[in-house]
């Protein structure tokens, strides 16, 4: 076969800190997929693919990885994917997208991989197992395999299928907990409770794997906001993650979220009201050793983020500096961060040009009232969803 024929399937989604990651499609779309506030497989079915294919998908990444290495050596390079190689393949009309996801990998050498789409642990063990231990022996330097899952799928594995899996190859799991309180996990569809939440995180964490569980900031709207920071820091004090990721809620019109806000009985709350969500839910994270990130582009304040307990402090006064900004610095930074110029509450200091032309911009809209403006802000976030 020609080198250019080589090609393996992937999946449409992964967080943000796998963007270098290998990337293995096991499963197409969610099996739940019921979720209001989610757009990526709404419309899609869901489908479990055979192990033989995915198998032949490993097989095929693991060829490219030669070929890439073989071009390397010839070109002089001894097999390293350097600067030269990188472009050499992502420039080579004849590659494919395969081709570049790989050498993409192995030029920011990761030594990780992430197992696509929704939910992999609805495989069964013995499937999920064969993957793994077949994907390890294909590449046995991988320091990291990870997967989405669901915590109601987590917890119909028993501990000891989540050790074989784990023992097979299987780091780490993330999941989407979203919120901790019941009344909102069930308005939101999300098929499960506070409790299976907890059973899932702690029976992921004693099988020996990393979990990641992501957070929501948004989600209870204008009526259950308190609730739902409360109750979430107190699902993740009884599990202690070992990554705490957030997520702000958005409502693009294809979800079906959309249509109770419409309707008027889901309030997205504003900017300034997500951010004294996110003080109320650090308040009431105690005694855990999480890591928390807020690496989305679609959250205001990228910087809250630190290790538990010692960061806390001082992520809840990055939520502090924001809150106490006068209104106009508010809106600057607002239209700075939306347009994805500004990544820290430092950077209108640090780029005066570009926060002249953002206080020219914001006064400009705001003549004619504050509601263009804050129109042009939701179509900057809602653009990267």
């Amino acid at each position: 076969m020609n080198a250019a024929d080589l090609s393996y399937e992937v999946g449409p989604i992964r967080p943000p800190n796998e963007s270098k990651s290998l990337l293995l499609r096991l499963t197409r779309n969610c099996p739940w997929n019921q979720c209001l506030f989610c757009p990526i497989y709404k419309r899609k079915k869901f489908s479990l693919r055979a192990v033989d294919d995915i198998k032949k998908d490993i097989r095929t990444a693991r060829d490219i990885y030669d070929e890439i290495k073989t071009f390397s050596f010839r070109s002089g390079f001894g097999g390293q994917v350097n600067d030269a190689v990188l472009s050499g393949i992502m420039t080579a009309t004849a590659l494919n997208d395969s081709f570049r996801q790989v050498a993409v990998w192995m030029y920011y050498d990761t030594r990780a991989c992430f197992l696509q789409d929704a939910d992999n642990l609805v495989m069964r063990t013995d499937d999920l197992e064969e993957v793994l231990l077949f994907l390890r022996e294909k590449f046995p330097d991988l320091a990291r395999v990870t997967t989405y899952s669901r915590s109601r799928t987590v917890v119909r594995k028993s501990l000891e299928a989540l050790r074989r899996l784990r023992e097979a190859g299987l780091n780490r799991i993330h999941i989407g907990l979203e919120t901790g309180y019941d009344p909102l996990l069930k308005l939101m569809k999300k098929g499960v409770t506070q409790a299976q939440h907890i059973e899932a995180g702690q029976r992921a964490i004693e099988a020996g794997m990393e979990v990641s569980e992501y957070v929501m900031p948004g989600l209870g709207g204008r009526a259950m906001w308190r609730e739902h920071a409360v109750e979430t820091a107190k699902t993740l004090n009884a599990i202690n993650p070992h990554f705490i990721r957030l997520r702000s809620l958005r409502i693009p019109k294809r979800i079906p979220l959309f249509e109770l806000a419409q309707k008027g009985e889901f309030e997205l709350p504003g900017d300034d009201e997500v951010a004294r969500e996110i003080r109320v839910f650090l308040e009431h994270l105690e005694g855990i050793t999480s890591t928390l990130t807020s690496d989305h582009i679609m959250n205001l304040l990228e910087e809250v983020e630190g290790k538990l307990p010692g960061d806390k402090a001082h992520m809840i006064a990055v939520v502090d500096r924001y809150l106490n900004l006068p209104e106009k610095e508010k809106l600057i930074y607002r239209v700075g961060r939306r347009g994805g110029v500004f990544r820290s509450l430092d950077d209108p200091d640090r780029k005066p040009d570009t926060c002249k032309k953002i206080e020219n911009l914001v006064t400009g809209m705001t003549t004619n009232g504050p509601q263009e403006l804050e129109r042009y802000i939701k179509e900057m976030v809602d653009q990267y969803i």
